[in-house]
C-alpha cells in the first residue's frame, strides 16, 4: 500500500519534540519556524491547556510521515498545492490535457491535410 500524499503526517525527521509543528509546516507549505512561533504565541496568549490537548491529540492520532514520500522539493510543493486547493489543481490538470489534445489535433491536421509542399518534401526524401 502506498502512502497518501494528501494526508497529515507527523514529520519526525524535522521534529523538535514530536513532529506536530513540522508536520503542519509540511502539510501547509508554511516555513516550520513560523508554525512553531505561532504555536508558542497561541499557547502564551491564554490557550495553554487547549494547545497542549490539541498537540497531544495530534501526536496520538496522526501517523508518522513515511520516508521518501516525495521524490523531490518540486513534488512536495505540488502536493502542498493540491492540499490547499484541490479544485484548482484538478482544473489545472484538465487544462493541460486539453492544451495537449488541441496541439496534437493541430499536428494531425497539418500532417493529414492536402499540403502540396509537404507532399513534395516527403517525395523528395524517398
Amino acid at each position: 500500500m502506498t502512502a497518501r500524499r494528501t494526508k497529515f503526517y507527523l514529520d519526525k525527521q524535522n521534529a523538535k519534540w514530536s513532529g506536530v509543528c513540522a508536520g503542519i509546516a509540511d502539510y501547509t507549505g508554511i516555513d516550520v519556524i513560523w508554525v512553531r512561533i505561532g504555536a508558542v504565541l497561541v499557547t502564551l496568549m491564554g490557550a495553554f491547556p487547549w494547545t497542549l490537548i490539541a498537540y497531544g491529540v495530534a501526536v496520538w492520532l496522526a501517523d508518522t510521515k513515511p520516508h521518501g514520500l516525495y521524490q523531490d522539493k518540486e513534488d512536495a510543493k505540488f502536493w502542498q498545492g493540491v492540499r490547499s486547493n484541490p479544485a484548482r489543481s484538478t482544473r489545472d490538470v484538465r487544462s493541460k490535457f486539453r492544451d495537449i489534445d488541441r496541439r496534437l489535433a493541430d499536428i494531425e491536421v497539418y500532417y493529414t491535410s492536402r499540403n502540396q509542399r509537404l507532399s513534395d518534401e516527403i517525395e523528395s526524401l524517398r
